[in-house]
């Protein structure tokens, strides 16, 4: 099974700090970098927000723990954002590759 992951970062500088440690360290076969996101939440009572960037991590399922891991020993937040979706389906080529990628 996969997963892709979602982690937002303050910059582009974080962002890509944290994809290649996760793509070097094989709990992610890729990570898209997507600038301009805009976030709105709800930080120690006050509404805040904040321009980040967004992050796509694609990994096999039972390496989100590990992904969750490498972010969160990595991160500048206090509590980053970190959240994992099943992949239903995609090309199997893809998959495979992912696969192949994510394994040691």
């Amino acid at each position: 099974m996969f997963s892709m992951c979602y982690v937002t970062s303050p910059s582009r500088e974080v962002a890509k700090k944290l994809a290649h440690l996760l793509v070097s360290q094989k709990a992610a076969a890729c990570v898209n970098i997507v600038p301009g996101v805009t976030s709105v939440y709800s930080w120690k009572g006050a509404v805040e927000e904040d321009e980040e960037v967004l992050l796509l991590v694609k990994t096999q399922t039972h390496l989100v723990d590990n992904v969750i891991s490498i972010v969160k020993e990595n991160h500048p937040y206090d509590c980053p954002e970190i959240v994992s979706v099943p992949m239903g389906k995609g090309s199997p080529d893809y998959l495979d590759w992912v696969k192949a990628s994510t394994s040691k």
